[in-house]
């Protein structure tokens, strides 16, 4: 008998015309700020540095304020963090998903106990 998945609540918002925040850039933003590198982010969720980086480009121009800040290369050796605005759409996009999974959670629990038994 295979293992019952647990129902999950996904939150993405749309900014139209074109721009969408969703789980993937902010599991691209949450892995930036522990790894400090765009390319070491990347890895981690198996996308080339170019997708990465398009991510975060995408992300500095859907807002006023840049999410991440990027160095260049050097005796350093580069690397990226999130910004004072990053670090707090992070957290706010965080309390915005449990808070929908809380508000949710009943219509969640009957969803879940009246799907097939197979699935």
């Amino acid at each position: 008998m295979r293992e019952r998945l647990p129902l999950k609540t996904v939150l993405r918002i749309d900014f139209p015309p074109d721009h969408r925040l969703g789980r993937g850039k902010i599991q691209l933003m949450e892995l930036i700020a522990s790894s400090g590198s765009i390319s070491a982010a990347g890895r981690a969720m198996d996308m080339s540095y170019r997708r990465a980086w398009l991510l975060v480009d995408a992300l500095n121009h859907m807002f006023k304020e840049p999410v991440i800040e990027s160095q260049r290369g050097g005796k350093q050796g580069g690397g990226a963090a999130l910004t004072t605005f990053g670090q707090e759409l992070l957290e706010r996009y965080r309390g915005m998903e449990q808070r929908l999974k809380d508000a949710l959670q009943a219509d969640l629990d009957w969803l879940d106990a009246s799907r097939n038994s197979d699935q």
